[in-house]
């Protein structure tokens, strides 16, 4: 099996994972493999539907691909942007809109996933617009600096933005109305939030600093020109392999990546190379396959056909000289019987990553499952440029050809047998950070990424158990072992964080300061700092379920005050009974939250009633809330959200000079696996 590129997925994710911290040791596992395998995370997500004058901007997001993709819509008409290959969503949300889908607008050849451009194209009639230094094969409408798409009231403007790859372009989108003032920009792989494209992707075609110096430019001549106030919103967030360190924030603005943005912080051009090359890992193999592929046109795809079986089943699929088999049921079924040297990966989460980083593109790939988990299986490998064979698993089961079983050991009876000296060889599965963070005893480390080369350490014929932290790992790791020829796998059930749930200990530098909270601790109850965003939103979705009480001096009040706030005496608040109960939470404002924390402070002492302190007080509020741009947002397709209006007077005091930071839009977290 070619492992140079296997599993490179952990390398890179070392740079974007949450590390294991002593929390983790109380109450469970924080990292991105565990932190979500749901299948809601290979759906397309509306995130939200942003509001501007004359138009709006719809954001989906596909969690298991970490990509944001959008609809430009203005007057009926809407121009969608960097479309995975499935494009059902879209075309479902356009239809219930009544919106024409007026064209495609690709921000440059994708390279971790297969774009719909040509299914869109085939399937409505759509120009399809790409820069003009794409090399694009398909017929579309090229590019430049300056060019200009217009979608109703909108115009968006192109730049040309290389770094990411030399054909980059980013959208800045226009309003007719105010046809002078930027309002938000589409900026591909260009800037994520956060972070910047990996350069790195073209396969020895153009040298990465070649392109990240391109990138240094793009940002210091063109993209650091736009306004602060322009909102930001990129084709990937945190878990894509497309940069790193990238923030799970659906969006930003030029202003908040200009002052946290840390490869933006570098002024000169050494810097900012060096800063983007460090540490990337080599880019996944099948990356190189996906940005041909959308060059030269994907073919359309037959997506009524009926699943490709395989011609015959015999156990010449058992070699793995000659096939790669992915079983994709779950765990528990693939431990219970497989089809010998399968791998496991599961549906559930990042099932067309895993795919793309473990199988080498030319491998003559299986699909092993049940008839619904194929047709699924085989729909999402689309998105990465998978066309696989199937075989139904109750196939090879009534043929009566032979199955391999993997234990799956409960943690108590692998803890039980790790004490009376008769363990099998533990092998923990995860990153070096991880299992300095938190391990389950003295166990042997051999991380996913090597462990077909690592595992010449260890006897074929050895009793070996994998670990990881919720058995999604460890079981790839068992058909990684068993391809290699062993022969008594088993996996840990339930992974690390069952062992934690059972209360078994653990070790580490993580177990290690969780264990102080053995000692007694005495609760101190303090109030909860609440943002601006958070009250606003508050307000408009939930008016009547708190008491919002403004401990300012009346005549600040009268000058300016917070839609269903009351003015009180501070000392009335502290000493009056009355606060201390009702039915909701008690919100404290005042001018810069410092008077409020501390009558927060006194009164979550005396009562168990929820006692919350808007963070920054007034002033926080007007400068986040009321002097950012007029952007009514709206939570789905289906309903807006409008932002109250304050009353008719100035802000109780001048504005502070720090700028103001990035609007904060609700979290999505990656898929994880």
């Amino acid at each position: 099996m070619k492992i140079r590129a296997m599993v490179l997925f952990f390398l890179f994710m070392s740079l974007v994972s949450v590390p294991v911290n002593a929390g983790a040791a109380e109450g469970g596992i924080k990292d991105a493999e565990s932190a979500s395998h749901g299948f809601e995370a290979s759906e397309y997500q509306v995130v939200d539907a942003y509001k501007f004058p004359g138009l709006e901007v719809v954001q989906f997001h596909l969690a298991v691909l970490s990509h944001y993709s959008y609809m430009v819509v203005s007057d009926g008409q809407a121009l969608l942007v960097d479309p995975v290959r499935d494009v059902f969503a879209y075309l479902d949300y356009a239809q219930k809109n009544n919106l024409k889908i007026m064209g495609v607008f690709l921000t440059h050849n994708n390279a971790d996933f297969v774009a719909g451009h040509i299914e869109v194209a085939k399937m409505i009639g759509c120009p399809i617009y790409i820069g003009s230094h794409s090399g694009a094969s398909f017929p579309h409408e090229p590019l430049r600096e300056g060019s200009v798409i217009t979608v109703g009231d909108a115009e968006i403007h192109i730049l040309e933005t290389p770094g990411h790859t030399p054909e980059s372009t980013s959208g800045v989108i226009y309003s007719k109305q105010n046809p002078n003032t930027p309002l938000a920009i589409l900026t591909g792989d260009a800037l994520f939030v956060g972070s910047v494209g990996r350069p790195d992707l073209m396969g020895g075609q153009m040298a990465a600093a070649t392109l990240a110096s391109m990138m240094f430019d793009t940002w210091t001549q063109k993209l650091s020109k736009l306004p602060d106030e322009v909102v930001v919103f990129p084709a990937h967030g945190a878990g894509s392999l497309c940069g790193a360190h990238l923030s799970d924030e659906p969006t930003s603005t030029i202003g908040a990546e200009r002052r946290s943005n840390v490869y933006l912080q570098h002024k000169s051009r050494g810097e900012f190379i060096a800063a983007i090359l460090e540490g990337l890992p080599e880019a996944p193999q099948y990356f190189k396959h996906n940005a041909a592929m959308n060059k030269k046109g994907p073919d359309p795809v037959a997506w009524d056909a009926p699943l490709p079986a395989l011609d015959s089943v015999s156990m010449a699929l058992t070699q793995p000289d000659t096939y790669y088999v992915v079983d994709v049921r779950d765990a528990k079924d693939y431990a219970a019987a497989h089809v010998p040297n399968s791998v496991n990966i599961g549906l559930r989460g990042r099932f067309e990553t895993w795919v793309g980083i473990m199988v080498p593109w030319d491998a003559n790939l299986v699909l092993v499952g049940s008839e619904q988990e194929l047709k699924e299986a085989v729909k999402r490998l689309t998105r990465v440029g998978y066309s696989p064979k199937t075989l139904e698993w109750n196939v090879w089961k009534t043929a009566g050809l032979k199955t391999n079983v993997n234990a799956l050991i409960k943690p108590r009876d692998l803890y039980a047998r790790m004490q009376s000296g008769s363990a099998p060889m533990v092998v923990d599965v995860r990153l070096p950070s991880e299992w300095m963070g938190l391990r389950i005893g003295t166990v042997l480390n051999l991380p996913l990424n090597n462990l077909a080369q690592e595992s010449s350490k260890l006897a074929k014929d050895q009793e070996v158990v994998v670990v990881c932290n919720s058995a999604y790992r460890s079981s790839m790791a068992v058909g990684v072992l068993e391809r290699q020829g062993f022969t008594k796998v088993a996996s840990l059930d339930g992974g690390s964080q069952a062992w934690i749930d059972a209360g078994l200990p653990t070790y580490g530098s993580a177990a290690k300061a969780a264990s102080t909270s053995a000692v007694p601790k005495r609760h101190v109850p303090l109030p909860e700092r609440m943002s601006p965003e958070a009250l606003q939103r508050l307000m408009v979705d939930l008016p009547g379920t708190f008491d919002l009480v403004d401990i300012r001096p009346a005549s600040a009040f009268a000058d300016y005050s917070l839609p269903g706030s009351v003015n009180a005496d501070i000392a009335d608040v502290m000493f009056n009974p009355a606060y201390l109960v009702g039915s909701g939470p008690l919100i404290l404002v005042d001018r810069d939250g410092s008077l409020a924390m501390a009558v927060g402070g006194v009164l979550a002492q005396k009562t168990k009633r929820p006692i919350k302190v808007l963070y920054g007080g007034l002033e926080a509020y007007w400068r986040d809330m009321e002097l950012r741009p007029a952007v009514t947002m709206r939570m789905s397709p289906g309903g807006s959200m409008s932002v109250p209006a304050p009353k008719a007077a100035p802000a109780p005091e001048p504005a502070p000079s720090a700028p103001a930071p990035a609007p904060q839009k609700p979290k999505k977290k990656p898929a994880g696996c």
